[in-house]
């Protein structure tokens, strides 16, 4: 089925193809693709739209002594297909098998790990310079998605690159379709053509010639900006001091590789467009790759079945409460850094378009805009992942918590988040949230609790964070749970045991569980700051040991805020979280065993230290 894949172990099996066979292992390679994710799943249409241009880069570039370096890295399933993984395809994103990204313990081929957006020119940039500081040969190259242009870092790194003259290549992938008709023959011609040695070794003859007229070198510089200027958008690139290339089709292979391999041979900042489509050879991520950029198990031949559950996630209860709260008040305004799928807001953006602000993947703009907005007298509710507003810390602290601002964040994907792994799970946002000044931290346990907190986070006058993980939000089994208070907890449920468990979060289920084989105390403290201290004290003075349970690292998370209030007696407490290392992919139930946080784990945990204690 797969004649010529099964022929490649390594990119060097690739280069000693004919030319002529390589749009055929692209078909390949696809079929592969799709074949391989609705099993698994992962990322599709991405990577379905990188085929050709992954196959022309390892055709090309001599990996891994070139180095390509992957922008977020959502688009390289192609590129660990033909780089010796292909047979471990079957094992993406479980526990124990590939990452989802790339990884530079995975192969020597990734260059650099990556999964959030816009740090490959800057990667590159620092090998290419590495390289040119050992006198090295070897050549980089930066790929990056349209969308991550859109962020700050991208075009901070291309400021400092166009002045360094470092050789590196960056390619924007650019799979936009409303720039479709600025690709043809005539377009692919021109790329060869302009990336060409000829054109370069003319332009700079003449270049010496002209000089001694320089009126006449003025008006062929202009003249050569014009032409360029009439058939591709490379004016702001060349600005900053790249020679620009393209637009070219990402999808022919002849004209990536003869264009990939002139710009090869050319010396300083190179920038290459091309166009590709998402989901390209498969016509149901085609027609629409927003579903199909992350997919679970489904069949190919059918495509995706839509499926309705009646437990609503985390995310849907924070995207009817966004809705509900804008009907009553007009000065809610919603906005993500270009997430509006993933973080809830579709159905917010379509009744409220003119409050909705998509600002692309800018966390750091998005924190500041939110800012502005509020000390206009609006309500600004920033819908983000906890592991993407750690790119923008300081713009937390010094834009919006210094000056006390009422902004709303709304922090999806907290704690474990499965196969995306180490690079989204939302490990550390307890920690850096809860040392700041002025904030609010609340940590719902269900459904219920995080529509409250929601509500009394966006009535609260400052700074406020409502945490939650990715998946079910279960409704609460009893109706008469304790009304959410500014911080506040609620004594779930007393045992004689001597043993009170404070619990932050969504554990606390898998806490009352463990605490009826115990006969052990709970309390749902639902603030990590400001904490209920009366609650804490009062808990260390009826029992003998003290458990607080979190899904975020121990280190200066919830627990140590506990151990802060106890002082001396703080030895009487065991903290359990999330382990001091990166959490690897995998189930999340598999994950939370790994990191001693299922029922059993917890149990073993308490019922040893209190055999130490006594």
């Amino acid at each position: 089925m797969y004649k010529l894949l099964n022929m490649i172990n390594v990119p060097q099996d690739l280069r000693n193809l004919d030319k002529k066979e390589l749009t055929h292992l692209a078909t390949e390679v696809r079929e592969f693709i799709i074949e391989s994710v609705s099993k698994t799943g992962g990322h599709l249409a991405s990577n379905l739209g990188t085929v050709e241009l992954t196959i022309a880069l390892h055709y090309i570039f001599d990996t891994p002594t070139d180095k390509l370096v992957w922008d977020v890295g959502h688009q390289t399933y192609a590129h660990k297909i033909l780089t010796g993984r292909r047979d471990q395809m079957k094992t993406l994103r479980k526990f124990g098998g590939l990452a989802g990204f790339p990884s530079r313990d995975e192969s020597s081929y990734d260059s650099f790990g990556t999964a959030h957006s816009s740090t490959s020119i800057s990667a590159a940039l620092g090998m290419a310079v590495s390289a040119q500081l050992r006198k090295e040969e070897g050549r980089v190259v930066a790929i990056i998605g349209d969308g991550a242009m859109s962020a700050g870092m991208a075009f901070e790194a291309l400021n400092n690159a166009g002045t360094m003259d470092a050789n590196i290549l960056v390619v924007l992938n650019d799979n936009d379709m409303s720039i479709s008709e600025n690709v043809g023959a005539l377009n692919n011609y021109l790329a060869r053509l302009l990336s060409g040695r000829f054109y370069s070794a003319a332009w700079k003859a003449g270049e010496k010639v002209f000089k001694k007229i320089p009126p006449v070198i003025e008006l062929a510089r202009r003249a050569e900006e014009h032409v360029k200027g009439m058939v591709m958008p490379g004016t702001l690139f060349e600005e900053f001091g790249f020679n620009y290339i393209g637009p070219i089709d990402g999808h022919d292979i002849d004209a990536l590789c003869a264009t990939l391999g002139n710009l090869k041979k050319l010396e300083g900042p190179q920038f290459l467009h091309v166009v590709t489509r998402k989901g390209k050879g498969y016509q149901p991520a085609e027609e629409d790759a927003i579903l199909y950029h992350g997919v679970g198990q489904f069949d190919p031949p059918s495509g995706i079945k839509k499926q309705s559950s009646q437990i609503k996630t985390y995310t849907q209860v924070f995207g009817e409460w966004l809705c509900d709260t804008a009907k009553k008040d007009e000065r809610l305004v919603g906005i993500t850094p270009a997430m509006r799928e993933g973080s809830g807001l579709v159905e917010f953006s379509q009744h409220y378009p003119e409050r909705y602000f998509d600002v692309g993947i800018a966390e750091q703009h998005a924190v500041t805009f939110a800012a502005g907005l509020a000390t206009g007298n609006f309500k600004p509710v920033l819908a983000i992942y906890s592991t993407f507003l750690q790119r923008a810390y300081d713009q937390f602290i010094h834009d919006v918590c210094i000056q006390n601002l009422d902004v709303t964040f709304a922090l999806d994907r907290s704690g474990l988040v499965g196969a995306d792994g180490p690079t989204h799970h939302g490990a550390f946002d307890l920690a850096y949230l809860r040392c700041v000044p002025n904030v609010v931290v609340m940590t719902p346990s269900d459904a219920r609790q995080c529509r409250e907190m929601l509500s009394l986070a966006y009535d609260h006058c400052g700074p406020s964070v409502v945490r939650y993980p990715r998946g079910s939000a279960t409704e609460p089994k009893t109706t008469d749970r304790v009304p959410i208070i500014l911080g506040k907890s609620e004594l779930v449920r007393e045992g004689d045991a001597g043993i009170a468990i404070l619990v932050f979060g969504p554990l606390l289920h898998t806490a009352i569980l463990v605490a009826e084989k115990l006969n052990a105390t709970v309390v749902d403290m639902r603030f990590v700051k400001p904490l209920d201290v009366g609650m804490v004290k009062n808990m260390e003075n009826e029992n003998s040991f003290l458990v607080t349970i979190e899904d975020g690292v121990v280190m200066g998370g919830a627990g140590s805020a506990v151990c802060e209030v106890l002082g001396n007696n703080s030895s009487k407490v065991l903290r359990i979280g999330l382990p001091d290392k990166f959490v690897s992919h995998g189930d999340t139930a598999l994950l939370l065993q790994e990191c001693g946080l299922d029922e059993l784990s917890i149990s073993e945990q308490i019922n040893e230290f209190v055999k130490i204690a006594d």
